[in-house]
């Protein structure tokens, strides 16, 4: 999920700790809408990304935490682990295609049960290997970890904590797991592997600013007015509770029942005190589309980017309103902002749908074609990008930017789309 205000302030915690370990360019860091406690990093054509889900955001408590745990992912870019995890795969794998061939052919021999147990142990085995290869990897990450933040000079106690809550968790709910047999070291182990290292670090009393845990605990508010069921929402933050945070989950909360007398009016409570906050027009903005009156977002959503001219999420929440309304004369509007979004995020499916959309009020179909080419290609449906970008390419200036990029596509597609079709 996108959300501009979470997403700038993950950055603020990654960058720093990117540049300590010689990235460049930093993962993109990436929300994940679910209430799941994980985090993870990928390696794409683009680059390294970094996923870290609703439910870690919201069960950790601080933004020292989290930074732990976004340290530790760093860890694993630093370290290779991405490409690694490749080779440890296929070396798991060995013991387990032999004992596959191994049990095969003793069923073939009639041996049934025997071949079944021969299978069986291989592949034990090799999720053991597999299973221990990665421990280490995990052990390694969080080592770096514990230098990436001494190297930024932040504490290292908000992921000792966090490890000591794994491990309080384990010993309450699996009791009997057998540390060997998961791909994480225990809880436990990983509390008194970093020992050391929090003892030693010049910076283990380091606290957050009451500005950055501010911002963490108005992120997680909105955040968790937004995924959380709504029960659970407010017995987090009740109506008893009048703290801006609260409010800001309020907001949320009064919107997806929905209420939106109440929703309007704690949002439009929380701008008067706030007047320069860009998210508040933005979730004002919000209330309005929900309550199908696109038209009145359109003045908050155009605050909202006013405030944040270069977040071009912003930018597209407003193109949206506008086009919304279907009013002809909102379309080159909308088209300018879709653009200047363009310009900082160019692989953002919904953004080149909404400018499909707006070239399409404006009757420019060939735009309209090649916008959705660059859709289906952004997707990874290579065949649609394909028929796309050859209706584009037929009805556009020849020699053109816009032709050119018709044949870019059509390009490189094509290869893929023959994969895609192996």
């Amino acid at each position: 999920m996108r959300d501009t205000e979470t997403e700038e302030m993950l950055r603020s915690y990654e960058v720093p700790l990117a540049r300590a370990a010689g990235l460049d360019p930093s993962p993109r860091v990436w929300l994940v809408g679910d209430n799941v406690i994980n985090a993870f990093v990928t390696y794409g054509d683009t680059g390294e990304n970094m996923f870290i889900f609703a439910g870690i955001l919201l069960w950790l408590k601080t933004p020292n935490e989290l930074i732990g745990v976004m340290a530790h992912e760093t860890g694993h870019i630093s370290a290779g682990h991405l490409s690694r995890g490749q080779y440890g795969m296929k070396k798991a794998m060995i013991p387990m295609l032999l004992s596959l061939v191994a049990g095969i052919g003793a069923m073939v021999a009639g041996a049934g049960e025997a071949g079944m147990a021969i299978m069986g142990i291989g592949q034990a085995y090799a999720m053991g290997q597999m299973a221990a290869f990665t421990r280490v990897q995990e052990s390694s990450a969080d080592q770096i970890a514990a230098r990436l933040l001494q190297a930024t000079r932040q504490s290292p106690m908000g992921m000792y904590r966090t490890f000591q809550r794994f491990a309080n968790d384990e010993a309450m709910s699996a009791y009997k797991i057998d540390k060997f047999a998961v791909d994480h070291p225990s809880g436990q182990d990983r509390v008194f592997d970093l020992n050391s290292a929090v003892e030693a670090s010049p910076y283990r009393e380091v606290q957050d600013s009451p500005e950055v845990l501010h911002t963490y605990q108005m992120v997680q508010a909105k955040l968790g007015g937004y995924v959380l069921p709504v029960k659970e929402a407010l017995a987090r933050w009740p109506e008893s509770d009048t703290s801006e945070p609260a409010r800001y989950a309020h907001s949320m909360i009064y919107m997806r029942q929905p209420n939106f007398q109440k929703a309007m009016t704690t949002i439009n409570g929380l701008i008067a005190e706030e007047p320069n906050n860009p998210y508040f027009y933005e979730v004002r903005g919000q209330i309005y589309v929900s309550m199908a009156k696109p038209a009145l977002a359109i003045a908050d959503y155009q605050k909202s980017v006013n405030l944040r001219p270069r977040a071009p999420q912003l930018r597209v929440a407003l193109a949206t309103a506008q086009l919304a309304t279907e009013d002809a004369a909102q379309a080159e509007t909308a088209l300018q902002n879709l653009k200047a979004a363009l310009l900082v995020e160019s692989e953002d499916p919904f953004t080149w749908f909404q400018a499909a959309r707006a070239y399409s009020a404006l009757k420019n179909e060939p735009m309209a074609n090649l916008a959705t080419a660059e859709l289906w290609y952004n997707v990874g449906d290579m065949r649609k990008a394909m028929v796309f970008a050859t209706r584009a390419r037929g009805k556009l200036t020849q020699g053109g930017t816009d032709w050119q990029r018709a044949n870019d596509i059509l390009g490189a597609a094509a290869p893929l789309a023959a994969q895609q079709r192996g």
